[in-house]
C-alpha cells in the first residue's frame, strides 16, 4: 500500500517505521504486526518491520477488514495485552489507522499515533485523519518522540548502545551526528 503513499516520502516513511519497530523491541514493549490481505492485495511488511519481528515468529494477523479493531483475531490479541494504552501506526492513516483509533478510544484505551509513522494518499487525507483522532483524544506523536520517550535518559545504559545503534541507522541527520560525535569526539 506504500505505492500510494504522498504524505510522506517512502524512504522517510520507512526509515520512521524502523526507529518504531527497534524502539519497541529495545523497549519490550508488547507489539501486535497487523496487515491487510498481504498476499493478494496490500504487499509483504517493511523489511524494516520484519528486521525486528520476523514473520516466521511474529505471528502477523492478516486481516480483511479495513478497521483492524472489528477483526476477531486483532482485537482478542490486543485484549491479551493486557494493556490500555496503544500506539498506533501504518498505511493509510484515514483507513487503517483513523478506524482501531477511533474504536480503541470508545472502548476506553488510551490512544497514541504515530503520525510520520503513518502515510495516506495526500497530504490533506493524512491531516484530516489526524485532526480527526486528535478531535476523539488520541494522541500524536513521532517516531523519534517514541523512542526518546522510552530511552528517557542517557544513563540508562542497559538500553543505550541499542538506542544510539537505531537513531545511527534510521536516525537521518540525528543519527550522523551520533554517530559524528561517537567517532570524532570517542563519546
Amino acid at each position: 500500500m506504500a505505492f500510494a503513499t504522498k504524505n510522506i516520502t517512502i524512504e522517510l516513511l520507512r526509515s520512521n517505521t524502523g526507529l518504531v519497530a527497534g524502539a519497541s523491541k529495545i523497549f519490550n514493549i508488547p507489539t501486535i504486526v497487523t496487515t491487510v490481505a498481504a498476499k493478494s492485495f496490500s504487499g509483504p511488511v517493511f523489511p524494516e518491520v520484519t528486521d525486528f519481528y520476523p514473520q516466521a515468529t511474529s505471528n502477523f494477523l492478516d486481516r480483511t477488514t479495513m478497521n483492524s479493531w472489528e477483526d476477531a483475531n486483532v482485537y482478542k490479541a490486543i485484549g491479551a495485552k493486557g494493556k490500555k494504552t496503544i500506539v498506533l501506526g501504518g498505511l493509510w492513516t484515514s483507513v487503517c489507522i483513523v478506524g482501531p483509533a477511533l474504536s480503541a478510544i470508545n472502548d476506553g484505551y488510551t490512544v497514541y499515533f504515530i503520525t510520520d509513522a503513518c502515510g495516506d494518499v495526500s497530504k490533506e487525507a493524512h491531516d484530516q485523519a489526524v485532526t480527526r483522532m486528535v478531535q476523539a483524544g488520541a494522541h500524536p506523536i513521532t517516531s523519534m518522540q517514541y523512542l526518546l520517550e522510552l530511552q528517557r535518559d542517557w544513563a540508562r545504559s542497559e538500553t543505550y548502545k541499542a538506542t544510539t545503534d537505531l537513531v545511527k541507522k534510521y536516525g537521518g541527520a540525528y543519527g550522523i551526528g551520533i554517530q559524528y560525535a561517537q567517532e570524532m569526539m570517542k563519546h
